[in-house]
């Protein structure tokens, strides 16, 4: 999302929340000058990426005897 400076200036709190999800690119004079983005959002990613990989019902004793029957 591109924004203005002047349009976060007067929406500072929604453009706050908005970058919890996405990256705001903010102009000014029609140039980017800053990037506001959330700090964990490349972990929050691996986080969801992994959803899944692991079964539920899998117990930490059978995750360890797998990962050393593979040695």
């Amino acid at each position: 999302m591109s924004i203005t400076a002047t349009e976060l200036k007067e929406n500072l709190g929604k453009y706050l929340q908005l970058a919890s999800n996405e990256d705001i690119y903010i102009t000014k004079n029609g140039k980017v000058i800053a990037k506001l983005s959330n700090p964990y959002q490349d972990r929050v990613a691996l986080a969801k990426s992994l959803a899944g990989v692991i079964p539920a019902d899998i117990t930490l004793e059978d995750a360890r005897e797998e990962r050393l029957s593979k040695i």
